[in-house]
């Protein structure tokens, strides 16, 4: 019980710098708190050496032939679009009203479109990249709620602040593990859509091709897509040099095929994505291997 309590009172004192932040951020303009977040995200992205030794680290798997100064470069940018992505989300309730900064473009809105009016569930696959909860938003104001797979996260006060942010985005949002698959499901089969980032390594996923390196990756989205009969949508949502604007890409779905070759596609979907505008991606996850 000691110990217990003991965690409970660290995770709050590790939740507490967050909570003061996000508590001043939340007093400030849109535009004013969006310049602070990108600015304090590029200082601890650059500065901080487990932060500056990821992104370098991936960096240099992807680009090899990259300089130091265009790491260098690409790191403060990573830093500044990973905060200021993180703000928008942890006050989720105030970025959905921020859809006139939205648009969105490309053949996969219809398809979905047009599942949505045959009563028809969809597969939305993206990535940790760009403004990613942008889609969700964009897709709830055009009637096609979309829910989402998320991580829980050890900090319980965290947790609660990130469950009940990403809910303004749409429902229903589930766990990752068999009881959220179980419910995704039977989501999909009664025609409701779901958005998955499958950009993170997957210990129990195939060694496939991702950015020019055999990375773990999941082939759920293309077993549930085939299984079911449902479109696969890959979706970005690109954040434009102002910061402000979000254009999203519905591309093509990926067609029917079998799973490798559906979540080869899917990666390189991706893989391009990150290629036009690495300073996008999520660079602080470790996609190949450990360290």
């Amino acid at each position: 019980m000691y110990q217990n309590k003991k965690s409970y009172i660290y995770r709050a004192i590790e939740f507490a710098p967050i909570w003061i932040v996000l508590t001043f951020g939340r007093i400030l303009p849109f535009w004013v708190r969006a310049k602070m977040f990108a600015f304090l995200g590029g200082i601890i992205v650059t500065h901080f050496p487990k932060a500056r030794k990821r992104v370098h680290k991936g960096l240099r798997i992807a680009f090899p032939n990259l300089g130091k100064n265009e790491i260098k470069l690409i790191t403060k940018k990573v830093g500044e679009n990973t905060a200021l992505t993180l703000s928008e989300l942890l006050m989720n309730d105030d970025y959905k009203k921020r859809n006139k900064l939205i648009k969105a473009d490309g053949i996969g809105f219809d398809i979905l479109k047009e599942a949505k009016n045959n009563g028809k569930g969809a597969i939305i696959v993206s990535a940790h990249f760009g403004q990613w909860e942008a889609i969700r938003h964009h897709l709830a104001s055009h009637k096609m709620e979309t829910g989402a797979v998320y991580r829980k996260n050890n900090n319980p006060w965290y947790e609660r602040l990130f469950l009940r942010s990403i809910k303004h985005g749409g429902l229903p949002i589930v766990a990752r593990g068999s009881s959220g698959n179980i419910t995704m499901i039977r989501h999909l089969k009664k025609g409701g859509f779901f958005a998955l980032l499958v950009d993170q390594k997957y210990n129990s996923g195939e060694p496939l091709e991702f950015l020019g390196q055999d990375a773990k990756t999941t082939t759920a989205p293309a077993e549930m897509a085939l299984r079911y009969n449902l479109p696969l949508v890959p979706v970005f949502a690109i954040r434009q040099p102002n910061k402000k604007n979000i254009t999203i890409k519905y591309e093509e779905p990926i067609a029917h095929s079998d799973v490798i070759t559906m979540t080869n596609q899917i990666n390189d979907r991706i893989s391009n994505r990150i290629k036009a505008n690495p300073e996008q991606w999520y660079w602080l996850h470790n996609r190949w291997n450990e360290g």
